[in-house]
């Protein structure tokens, strides 16, 4: 849709392939965890992976870790589909593959953390939309933040999207607003936060 919208020709795919990249794994894990995690405590199924023998830390990451892999899946489809359309080799891809890896853990984390937070599918993914539709257009994604009113520029600064979709930019020959040692710094925070908050809230709601 954005790519009709510019008029632009096959030369805007380059600038748009980032934010659809970055939308790919956002929808993708999100949507997936807030089902099967909510699901599955809906049905107690959960609790029976509670009795086993292992830490809940690994069990979370292990029970996130398909939602991560379907993440990083679905990012690599739209680069797929734009390398028979324009020319990718001078993309740099020690860039993209850890920013691609960052950004569907910490979307994945956020989709635990949404889950651990309700007790219905439809309320799952209801929620996750209050999160996912914001950064489509806070995040940098397809319109920069510098051009965003000033009110809501650091609203997009507090978005993991926001590092991870500017990293991308850079991978793939863009201007990036933020400097890339403090996106990772930023990215990995989140991650950590985000899953450190839906353990406590485990702990808190399943367990106790």
């Amino acid at each position: 849709m954005f790519f009709i919208r510019t008029g632009e020709g096959i030369g805007s795919i380059q600038n748009l392939l980032p934010g659809v990249v970055s939308v790919s794994v956002l929808f993708g894990t999100t949507s997936m965890l807030a089902v099967t995690i909510t699901f599955e405590k809906k049905n107690r199924s959960f609790d029976r992976l509670l009795l086993s023998p292992i830490s809940l830390e690994l069990l979370m990451l292990a029970k996130t870790s398909g939602a991560i892999l379907f993440g990083i899946a679905n990012a690599f489809v739209p680069i797929l589909i734009a390398s028979f359309l324009i020319d990718l080799s001078a993309a740099t891809w020690s860039l993209i593959i850890p920013s691609i890896v960052l950004i569907a853990v910490s979307s994945t984390f956020l989709g635990l953390f949404i889950a651990v937070l309700v007790s219905e599918v439809f309320d799952a993914q209801t929620f996750s939309n209050f999160f996912k539709f914001p950064m489509l257009f806070l995040s940098g994604l397809f319109f920069p933040i510098e051009r965003l009113p000033a009110f809501l520029r650091p609203i997009s600064y507090a978005l993991p999207l926001t590092y991870g979709a500017d990293i991308l930019k850079s991978g793939f020959n863009e201007a990036s607003v933020i400097p890339r040692y403090v996106s990772f710094i930023m990215l990995t925070l989140f991650c950590l936060v985000l899953y450190m908050l839906s353990l406590r809230n485990i702990r808190r709601k399943w367990i106790a």
